[in-house]
């Protein structure tokens, strides 16, 4: 495995969280001297010291551990399959929170949104979507924008792409990931659907995704779980996205699917 100079890592962290090295320096209580000279690569810190200076720049655990690995540390955080014997208590949970919100859909997705989960309310999303696409793994943004996928029933479509695509700008920016970088310009360059005559009615409270499905106009919100302690990257890096109806028409259109 190929690992950047620890400095050159601290220096494009510390960049991306437009922290000069006096302001970093101050929040982690060492010398602005100390902190030039490791990352010119004079001075070698302490195992504490890294994890003290990426506590305070935010760095994912994947990152992390890749400054120790540069540093001649062991990497603190390991990263386990989520079918694996010492994930199967979490596993459990994540299925317990997926099959506790039906009728309505949810899923659980990894680090670069291919899904690993999902309940079977997702069924009303996918109907109409290419087997192509659902072809392991499945990305469920590929999915969201691509003209084969849910690009052609999304009423907003407008909008929703600029939600997908500002949510990814957020990632990258927070993790530097080069297979969100990859994604996001992927999907960027999709052609819009060719019925898409705007955005859509537009919301003062949230971004709704309006779906045309065989059954009728849904109206979907969404919520964002993640777990609040992860010590395993997996774990880090899972997110469970929950789609409610906005409204009771769409409420009780999806009631009446899951009755049937």
């Amino acid at each position: 495995m190929q690992v950047a100079p620890l400095g050159e890592q601290l220096r494009e962290w510390r960049t991306r969280r437009r922290m000069s090295q006096m302001d970093l320096a101050l929040d982690t209580d060492i010398s602005t001297r100390h902190l030039s000279f490791i990352e010119t690569g004079r001075s070698k810190p302490s195992a504490a010291m890294l994890q003290r200076i990426a506590d305070c720049l935010e760095v994912p655990h994947r990152a992390r551990n890749a400054l120790l690995l540069a540093a001649g540390y062991a990497p603190d955080y390991q990263e386990r399959p989520l079918d694996s014997p010492e994930m199967a208590g979490m596993k459990a949970i994540i299925e317990h929170v997926l099959k506790g919100h039906e009728p309505y859909p949810a899923l659980a997705v990894d680090r670069h949104w291919n899904m690993v989960a999902a309940n079977d309310a997702i069924a009303i999303l996918i109907e109409q979507v290419s087997p192509a696409l659902l072809a392991p793994p499945v990305n469920v943004l590929r999915i969201a924008l691509h003209p084969d996928g849910l690009a052609p029933q999304i009423v907003n479509y407008g909008l929703w792409r600029a939600h997908i695509l500002h949510r990814l700008d957020l990632q990258i920016e927070a993790s530097a990931d080069a297979g969100l970088i990859a994604l996001r310009a992927e999907i960027a360059a999709y052609p819009g659907p060719a019925n898409d005559n705007g955005d859509g009615p537009l919301s003062s409270i949230a971004v709704p995704l309006l779906l045309d499905t065989i059954a009728g106009q849904i109206s979907f919100v969404s919520t964002v779980t993640i777990f609040g302690t992860p010590v395993d990257i997996t774990l880090s890096e899972l997110a469970i996205e929950a789609f409610f109806p906005a409204d009771a028409e769409s409420a009780a259109l999806l009631q009446r699917l899951a009755g049937r």
